[in-house]
């Protein structure tokens, strides 16, 4: 036990007796007063941009796994962009398991965040990437939030996953499709649908290749210079179908990439490439074909990593879906190998 030395009739306690704590309070107000008179420091990632861009996601989010902007993030920060995510959901983890918990943000919520940037002069982006959305209200909000960053940047890119469905199967709610369709597509500078959106976004039954070219130049009528269709299944084979139109009213490039198809089901997959393409087609915005070949070289690398280290935990990789070893497949995020090439429709 610490002793303490009191006074005593022979020992006068000399100590000041002035109180400590108004002492304080005035220094520190004076202190205070002189740093509230300072400008405040500058954001840096507006003040000494990088020399890739500024992005906001918007998309959902788990606390553990990869899908969302767990997903999206962290590569895109790789590449060398600053991303600033609003979380659309906040789930303990994907829906895939048996159970799960956790928040869904309202348009109200969403709005409230802007507002909140907007306060302090933070609505500066060059990307707004968006991905899984919920409900027609949300869509909505996020429909006023590209009218928002573009008031502040006319040149905003932004990069659309328009997340519906997949094989044939809806999974959110089909007043959704018709918001897509005829509000976003029109405002989406691109657009990386799966062929089951794609066929919902057009209209158009894809059962071809030739079909997939018309849809995208439906798609490009309707707004979006760019469109990938991410996934096609042709025959026995998994493609990947690009089309740039570079100016309106002019035939698009176009162009395709054999994908080999794995036997195993990912999680995240589709947010990962979508995040891959924005941060690749802003690196070689003339070249939507190499930008396409460094995302497919990415995501296959980063699922066959997936897939090996599956199976060297004893666990079959075909028997459930598997979450994506994004961490451990950085350095094939940052510098990929080429080893999927596109081939140019004449």
């Amino acid at each position: 036990m610490r002793s303490v030395l009191l006074p005593s009739p022979s020992r006068p306690d000399l100590r000041p007796r002035t109180p400590l704590l108004p002492i304080f309070f005035r220094s520190w107000k004076r202190s205070f007063s002189r740093r509230s008179a300072m400008a405040p420091p500058p954001i840096l990632s507006l003040a000494l941009p990088s020399e890739t861009g500024r992005v906001l996601s918007i998309q959902s989010h788990t606390v553990q796994g990869y899908v969302g902007n767990k997903s999206a993030v962290f590569p895109l920060q790789l590449l060398g962009y600053d991303v600033d995510p609003i979380n659309s959901v906040q789930f303990s983890n994907h829906t895939g398991y048996p159970t799960f918990r956790g928040q869904v943000l309202n348009g109200q919520q969403l709005w409230d965040l802007i507002e909140g940037l907007g306060a302090n002069e933070l609505l500066y982006y060059t990307h707004l990437l968006t991905g899984y959305i919920g409900s027609v209200s949300f869509l909505d909000t996020v429909l006023q939030v590209v009218e928002r960053l573009r008031s502040i940047n006319p040149g905003l890119t932004y990069v659309c996953d328009p997340v519906m469905g997949d094989e044939g199967k809806l999974y959110v709610p089909k007043e959704l499709v018709a918001v897509y369709r005829e509000k976003v597509v029109p405002v989406a500078s691109m657009l990386t649908p799966n062929q089951f959106e794609v066929e919902l976004l057009t209209g158009l039954r894809v059962t071809c290749e030739r079909d997939g070219l018309e849809a995208c130049n439906i798609l490009h009528a309707a707004g979006p210079t760019k469109v990938v269709i991410t996934s096609l299944h042709i025959e026995d084979n998994l493609l990947l179908i690009g089309s740039h139109q570079k100016v309106k009213g002019q035939p698009p490039e176009q162009f395709k990439i054999v994908i080999p198809n794995i036997p195993a089901y990912f999680t995240g997959t589709g947010d990962l490439m979508t995040a891959l393409l924005l941060g690749w087609s802003n690196k070689y915005p003339d070249n939507l074909d190499k930008a396409s070949e460094l995302a497919v070289s990415s995501l296959q690398a980063v699922l066959q990593r997936t897939v090996a280290d599956y199976e060297k935990a004893g666990f079959d990789p075909q028997s459930s879906s598997l979450e994506i070893r994004l961490i451990q497949s950085q350095d094939d995020i940052r510098s990929p190998q080429i080893k999927y090439k596109a081939k140019k429709y004449t």
